[in-house]
């Protein structure tokens, strides 16, 4: 297959570059097509952005071009660019992702650090619960963040452990997954008393479907994301009351929510029996809540 069968002028970086910007200026802002090609580029030359500035007049072998090419293809059809390189970066550490896990957002980010800057520090020995873990990415930061916890990362789905395992051993730090339907019983764990319990669950409602891209809608896992428009917060309620049970006297809940619910998800806790605090996001958008018993 030859350069003008890829639809990319030649295989100078330059052009490659002005093709992603062309054939998908439709779909994506120019700083973030670009910012997309630097992944690409890292992914498949090695080359941080530095390198990729440097190295724009060069030219890549046919190999490389070809894959520049499906992942243009990819991009056309809003496969997110995490699942096109295999991994998104999350509190400084790689972590993998396909189709069988969400990709982390910027707000779990957020999150997480806010969480690690609090509360780790003074928590030598801590026994923490991330539950709905997904990829790990969660409990792979925080048990980075605090190497002397104990850290545990519950799912439904098995396919996802899997991805959230190779996420701790590639990262090199110990967390123990366990797979459990939340909403159908308790996880079998090695503690019963936790310092600590954080989840991102499933928290997009059914109606708001419609207002969400192609690359979540095609390429995530539905049971990771919806719930039914019905009972909304079914999966907080679950949390806590697992949380009542589970959580130590001076222990804190840490939840990220949906931006519409966090007066509903406040006073759903406080009629649990916590004191709750409501925090935003840094787009200025309710996104946290901060739950421990009164």
């Amino acid at each position: 297959m030859n350069t003008t069968e890829l639809h990319i002028p030649t295989n100078r970086v330059r052009d490659i570059e002005g093709y992603f910007l062309r054939e998908l200026s439709h779909l994506y802002p120019a700083g973030e097509i670009r910012q997309m090609v630097w992944m690409l580029a890292e992914a498949f030359l090695g080359w941080d952005r530095t390198a990729f500035l440097l190295h724009r007049d060069d030219t890549v072998n046919q190999s490389d071009l070809l894959r520049f090419h499906w992942a243009a293809e990819d991009l056309k059809r809003e496969r997110p660019i995490q699942q096109i390189i295999g991994y998104t970066e999350f509190c400084g550490h790689r972590i993998l992702v396909d189709s069988n896990v969400l990709v982390p957002r910027p707000e779990t980010e957020e999150m997480t650090t806010y969480v690690g800057q609090q509360w780790l520090p003074t928590l030598a020995g801590a026994k923490i619960l991330d539950l709905c873990t997904g990829s790990g990415c969660i409990a792979v930061a925080l048990a980075a963040m605090a190497p002397g916890a104990t850290v545990y990362g519950v799912d439904v789905s098995e396919r996802a452990l899997a991805v959230a395992r190779e996420n701790a051993r590639l990262n090199h730090v110990e967390v123990e997954f366990v797979q459990c339907d939340l909403l159908r019983g308790n996880p079998a764990l090695g503690c019963d008393a936790f310092d600590l319990i954080v989840s991102n669950p499933p928290y997009v409602r059914q109606c708001e479907k419609a207002q969400m891209r192609r690359n979540v809608l095609d390429y995530e896992p539905p049971i990771a994301l919806f719930v039914d428009d019905g009972d909304p917060l079914i999966f907080y309620r679950r949390i806590g009351s697992y949380a009542r049970e589970h959580l130590k006297r001076n222990g804190t809940l840490v939840v990220e929510i949906n931006e519409k619910l966090g007066r509903e998800t406040c006073e759903l806790y406080e009629s649990q029996g916590f004191a709750t605090s409501l925090m935003q996001d840094f787009r200025g958008k309710d996104r946290m809540v901060f739950a421990s018993f009164n």
